[in-house]
């Protein structure tokens, strides 16, 4: 384009890609659940088989206290149980069991909670399997439980805070390798979850948890020991423990959605509680309308990362250290934070089915690339290259922490291709290269042009990059002379890709999203990322969405500040670039940029060149005029438009600065950019 630890005894276990529901469930290919009310014992047998082999993810997978991970009964014959006597029988019995709750089971007496035996699974039949007015304990050295799809509700006895019954829904004290997933639980007399007296290798997933004065409490004794996960909850209407979290060693939290609901009797006092020594890790979650929604202890370690806080008040804390990583001890992979309100609400909870909710992907194969020796393979390129063409399925390519300095590209016939720093940081893992456009190729075939000069190029549709830099450095200081200072960083010319968590750095032209022709789709979802430059440098014919990122404004290779944020070169009837929920700054000169300008191509009058800047922040940088033209076409004959943005660089409507009118804004959504398309 022109310019003008814990330590050995854990040991990582098979990584499980699914969302909401294990991967041993999802490719089992059959269904979960059924209306199980009146199934003879076959029947729930060939229901549950799916989920009695299925096994656990985050701490709860960790091989340690002799225990490989945590898959409860599958070893065990399965039983389906519609009365109090015949669950507490398989509950408590010595040998594993998969128990088929198949109906209401009222506890009696009320606040009743069942000592459950180690190696067992426990699970509701469909929506239909209801634990009234009491639940579970699992006591000292109990461990390979899986409580889940189950609803746990009613032992509540009428008093607010009550210091008197103390009737949890699921309670442990002193167990380990326990799994809590897709379960109900409200209206306890006392707490949702209650994980106690050094109680270890725990993960909560997936479940709704609501209407109760205390949600969830974990710890209660002085020695650092609990290791726990809890992912994808929606914790709701509950006044405290939304967990508190005392003396934890090691406490992750990611995705999960805390709500708090204007206007009802109940309302919170505070949302996540790092307490005494806990060592908490608290990512991409979303907090609406919470009171306090994080605090800690001055003695805890609480590191926030990617949280989206709405309408929320008081106190919100981080500090006292670095946490851990997780990856240390299990693969996982983040939702972006805004998506969890839709994500968590329609998946949290019991499914009825697997197809309701539940996500069919494959095993992804990982290739691992170290430049140390210590991967499969020494470069990026070396792993995309061994990807077979035609690849039916997901392939991870594990970049773990280091610079390489190259080229990547990823061809058109190598779909479902992941690239993903394995790094603590999206620092840590960086693919740099210097090529510019008008630079002569090695092989004296002519120059690279705009495209050829991409450090990465992305041309497979499906196609993701995950928690690394992609750097082009070319040195325009030292190039003057050259004919040709556009320098590409990163290239996308396929549909669905996926850039999440990313840094993405040059000058001129540093993201180009295209589509593999003027006349098929590119769409493009940026989420939780950075993008870097100063002329033209997020440009292009793709149907790109930035959402919740930092646009960064960059000076000039001789230090003065002006440029142009976007360039788009839409086709007519398509959409063009969205940012939203996004922040735009750097240090550079006050009204020194434009947002964007009309880029015709080779002057193509049938494009349509299309932004759209919506509630996002934007610095003093950028000029009152925020749109301007380029090769002698109006900007003004195109599509240019900002809808509730802020900051002082967010002026009031006029001729020069068009906004949005409410009903426009309707349909110029995120979800108007991906279409049938859900990253």
């Amino acid at each position: 384009m022109s310019s003008t630890r814990r330590t050995a005894r854990h040991r990582r276990p098979q990584r499980l890609l699914a969302i909401g529901v294990p991967l041993a469930l999802a490719a089992s290919g059959v269904a979960a659940y059924g209306s199980a009310f009146g199934l003879g014992e076959r029947a729930a047998a060939a229901e549950a088989s799916a989920w009695a082999t299925a096994a656990a993810d985050g701490f709860a997978s960790v091989n340690a206290l002799g225990q490989n991970g945590t898959y409860g009964g599958r070893d065990g014959r399965t039983v389906t149980v519609r009365s109090l006597a015949d669950l507490e029988r398989y509950a408590t019995a010595p040998e594993p069991y998969v128990i088929v709750v198949a109906g209401t089971i009222d506890m009696a007496p009320v606040g009743k909670e069942i000592k459950v035996a180690s190696n067992k699974t426990i699970i509701g039949s469909g929506t239909l399997g209801h634990i009234v007015g009491g639940g579970f304990f699992l006591g000292q050295g109990v461990h390979n439980v899986i409580i889940r799809n189950l609803t746990i509700r009613d032992s509540y006895q009428g008093v607010w805070n009550d210091k008197e019954h103390d009737f949890d829904a699921i309670q442990m004290d002193g167990a380990h390798h326990v799994w809590i997933d897709h379960n109900d639980l409200r209206r306890t007399a006392d707490g949702l979850i209650d994980v106690r007296q050094d109680s270890t290798y725990v993960t909560v997933s997936w479940n709704r948890l609501s209407n109760a004065n205390k949600a969830f409490g974990i710890g209660w004794t002085e020695n650092l020991v609990t290791d726990i996960t809890i992912h994808h909850n929606w914790i709701r209407e509950t006044e405290q423990r939304n967990p508190s979290t005392d003396n934890a060693a090691h406490a992750h939290l990611y995705n999960n959605l805390m709500e708090d609901t204007p206007g009802t009797s109940i309302t919170s006092s505070y949302g996540n509680y790092a307490r005494g020594r806990t060592r908490m890790l608290l990512e991409n979650s979303y907090f609406q309308g919470m009171g306090n929604p994080v605090i800690r202890d001055s003695t805890a370690t609480l590191v926030q990362r990617g949280n989206v806080f709405s309408g929320t008040s008081g106190r919100n804390e981080s500090g006292g250290g670095t946490a851990f990583d997780p990856k240390t001890y299990y693969d996982y992979a983040l939702d972006a934070a805004g998506k969890v309100p839709a994500l968590v609400k329609s998946g949290a909870g019991p499914r009825s089915s697997l197809g309701a909710g539940a996500s069919t992907t494959a095993t992804a194969r990982t290739l691992t690339v170290a430049k140390d020796g210590t991967g499969r393979y020494k470069t990026v390129q070396a792993a995309v290259d061994a990807v077979p063409a035609g690849n039916p399925s997901r392939v991870v390519i594990a970049v773990k922490p280091g610079t390489y300095r190259g080229t990547v590209s990823v061809p058109a016939n190598k779909p479902h291709v992941t690239i993903q720093g394995s790094g603590a940081s999206r620092k840590d893992t960086v693919i740099v290269y210097g090529n510019a456009a008008g630079m002569q190729k090695p092989d004296g075939s002519g120059t690279y042009g705009t495209p050829g000069s991409a450090t990465a190029a992305i041309r497979s549709d499906d196609s993701r990059l995950r928690n690394l830099t992609v750097s082009n450095d070319f040195d325009e200081a030292a190039n003057q002379s050259l004919d040709g200072h556009q320098a590409v960083a990163l290239l996308t010319t396929a549909d669905k890709i996926v850039l999440d968590g990313v840094i993405v750095t040059g000058d001129q032209d540093t993201l180009e999203l295209e589509t593999a022709a003027k006349d098929k789709p590119g769409r493009v979802y940026v989420t939780n990322s950075y993008v870097v430059g100063n002329v033209d440098f997020v440009f292009g014919r793709a149907t790109a969405v930035i959402d919740q990122s930092v646009i960064t404004l960059k000076k000039r290779w001789n230090g003065t500040s002006a440029g142009f944020v976007t360039a788009p070169s839409t086709p007519a009837g398509r959409n063009g670039i969205l940012i939203n929920r996004s922040t735009v700054n750097g240090d550079v000169a006050a009204s020194s940029f434009h947002l964007g300008r009309n880029w015709h191509p080779g002057g193509d009058k049938t494009v349509d060149p299309q932004v759209t800047v919506r509630n996002s922040t934007l610095s003093a940088a950028i000029k009152r005029t925020p749109w301007t033209d380029m090769g002698g076409f109006s900007w003004k004959d195109d599509r240019f438009a900002e809808y509730m943005n802020v900051g002082p660089g967010a002026g009031s409507k006029s001729a020069d600065q068009p906004h949005l009118t409410d009903s426009q804004a309707a349909s110029q959504e995120v979800s108007d950019w991906l279409g049938d398309w859900t990253p």
